[in-house]
């Protein structure tokens, strides 16, 4: 009750009041809209509508506390996470790495055991050429000796055949004949 006893006295220091003109009547509308205020503040203060815009107030400002609080708790959760995937990033670019190295190895051991195969096969087929080159020669020079026999013979013949007369073949074929007795006794 005091505060409006206090809110009357400010409000009746008008500059109305100050000309001389009598205030308090109906006539007077700055006298009507103070006492529409004056009566409008009272019903608000009658039906407690400031408590309950306070109450509304601290409801919402509890909601958006606790929306602040939720949000925090997510936020450090999902740093929680974050980092935990970050963590297992890590670890999975660690084995990948891991496995780069593994596979990098096992690929130069690999090209080594290729490398040692190819050159195994190189000496295992240039032995094999060289098998086949030495038996092509011994197979020529066999040839050779055979064609220059067959050549020689041929020539032997003919150089007898005009050399030798029918007396001389003849002694020749008896000769012969005495070495075979002789050797077969």
């Amino acid at each position: 009750m005091r505060h409006i006893l206090i809110a009357v006295l400010a409000l009746s220091a008008t500059p109305a009041l100050a000309a001389g003109d009598v205030f308090f009547s109906l006539a007077n509308t700055d006298f009507v809209v103070t006492l529409g205020f004056l009566l409008f503040i009272a019903i608000l203060l009658y039906f407690k509508v400031p408590g309950k815009v306070t109450e509304m107030l601290d409801s919402r400002a509890v909601g958006i506390q606790s929306d602040l609080d939720e949000a925090r708790a997510l936020r450090e959760e999902a740093q929680t996470l974050l980092a935990s995937y970050e963590r297992k990033q890590k670890e999975v670019q660690e084995q990948a790495d891991r496995i780069v190295a593994n596979a990098r190895q096992e690929a130069e051991r690999s090209a080594e055991a290729a490398k040692a195969e190819i050159a195994s096969n190189i000496d295992r087929r240039l032995a094999g050429a060289e098998e086949q080159l030495a038996a092509a020669r011994a197979a020529a020079i066999r040839d050779v000796r055979d064609q220059a026999i067959m050549v020689a013979v041929a020539a032997s013949k003919d150089v007898i055949a005009k050399n030798m007369d029918a007396k001389r073949t003849n002694a020749l074929i008896d000769e012969s004949i005495d070495t075979v007795k002789a050797k077969m006794h």
